[in-house]
């Protein structure tokens, strides 16, 4: 009986061990984390929430075609156009450009909103609820701080396009000595450096040039210095300005287009080309390609505005009670008699209408009533920096010089 007792308790006592030990070897259940899924949110909804389809306008496609295969039952294509036509012409909708249309995830893929981007930057919305709400909206944009220097070779285009600036760029940068630098006169070894902002639109896409803050441009080893500063904090007007606090700006542009050659000088003989005989031509031939924008040389008001049989296609603007200038010879003229223009505004396009063999536009310039030679003149520079702004605009591009005099030029490889 004993020895029953002592097996059985044995027997136990082995069993409790086992469980024991199978107990330590179970491993607990660790329930599974739910997955989060990252609001993804561009023109204001988060398209995680949608089906998605995504399409560009086709050739000939009206508003009606982008939706109608969508559209379900409750929903009119028709009410959707006119309320989208209040805000934005239909007529503008263009091939090429995309759009896209949500859909919730219902049974039936039931459309929630409509979306056109007009522009890389622009896009309009239209929601498809009871009121069916359209909007105008925007991308967001974001800035970024850069700095970039370049030499010459051969062209400025080319060189900034070496340091993987794009044509934004080259412009701003073009704009900013249009008075003081000749670019058709660039030598090999003239070189650049500036500190500048770029646009970016969701954070990726590169949206051109925001500002130049400040530049150096060296050419024939002389440096010119270049910094943006706001004259009118109200008006956020701003200009640019040398070290000293002088204005890089002149009160007449150099030329009124960017031109490939000076065709023809203001001389009191020339043999004209349609005519064939000698006369006097009392303007600057510039050539250039049908259609390029030609810019008025200074502020003013248009004076005239027509056509003539020599003059062909012609704006007349003055300046002031001293000067006046002519544009002659455009495809097609921008401007109307009675119309301000600032310095730099595109007023027609090159063309050859009238008496002329080629694209190109004839600028000619009077002074106080007497038709002159532009390049012969002594002609005023700009407005100058206000002198109460003097001592803020010195505080303000000291740090801004100390950084850009740190920037080291690209050098060249080779011995010039």
């Amino acid at each position: 009986m004993i020895k029953k007792i002592i097996v059985a308790s044995l027997a136990i006592s082995l069993s409790i061990s086992s469980c024991k030990k199978e107990d330590k070897t179970v491993e607990p259940v660790v329930p599974e984390k739910p997955v989060v899924v990252e609001p993804m949110i561009k023109y204001g909804f988060d398209l995680n929430e949608y089906e998605i389809v995504a399409d560009t306008v086709k050739s000939g496609a009206t508003f009606n075609d982008l939706i109608i295969q969508h559209i379900v039952e409750g929903q009119s294509a028709y009410k959707t156009a006119q309320r989208l036509n209040e805000i934005y012409d239909l007529r503008r909708i263009q091939a090429g450009k995309p759009f896209k249309i949500l859909k919730r995830k219902d049974s039936i893929g039931t459309p929630e909103v409509f979306i056109y981007e007009s522009s890389k930057l622009d896009y309009v919305v239209v929601n498809f609820n009871d009121t069916l709400a359209a909007y105008k909206d925007k991308h967001p944009i974001t800035f970024k701080r850069k700095t970039a220097s370049g030499i010459i070779n051969s062209t400025l285009s080319e060189a900034m396009e070496d340091e993987g600036l794009g044509l934004s760029a080259i412009y701003e940068l073009s704009d900013i000595y249009r008075w003081s630098i000749d670019f058709f006169k660039l030598q090999k070894g003239d070189r650049f450096k500036m500190i500048y902002k770029e646009r970016y639109i969701n954070d990726s896409i590169y949206a051109g040039i925001e500002s130049i803050e400040a530049a150096v441009f060296e050419t024939d080893e002389t440096p010119f210095y270049a910094f943006d500063y706001v004259t009118d904090s109200i008006t956020e007007i701003s200009d640019y300005y040398d070290e000293n606090g002088k204005t890089l700006r002149s009160f007449f542009l150099k030329a009124p287009v960017n031109y490939s050659r000076i065709s023809s000088r203001f001389t009191k003989r020339r043999f004209h080309p349609v005519q064939k005989r000698w006369k006097a031509h009392k303007g600057t031939d510039y050539a250039a390609a049908y259609g390029t924008p030609i810019v008025a040389t200074a502020n003013g008001v248009v004076t005239k505005s027509g056509y003539t049989g020599g003059n062909g296609n012609y704006v007349k603007i003055k300046h002031n009670g001293t000067y006046s200038t002519q544009y002659l010879h455009m495809t097609k003229r921008k401007v109307k008699v009675g119309q301000r223009v600032k310095q730099g505004q595109i007023i027609g396009t090159v063309g050859s209408t009238g008496l002329a063999t080629g694209p190109h536009v004839c600028y000619r310039f009077w002074v106080n009533g007497r038709q002159v030679d532009p390049y012969k003149q002594n002609l005023p520079s700009a407005d100058p920096l206000p002198k109460d702004k003097m001592d803020d605009y010195m505080q303000f591009i000291a740090p801004l010089k100390d950084e850009i005099d740190q920037l080291p030029f690209k050098e060249t490889d080779e011995v010039l």
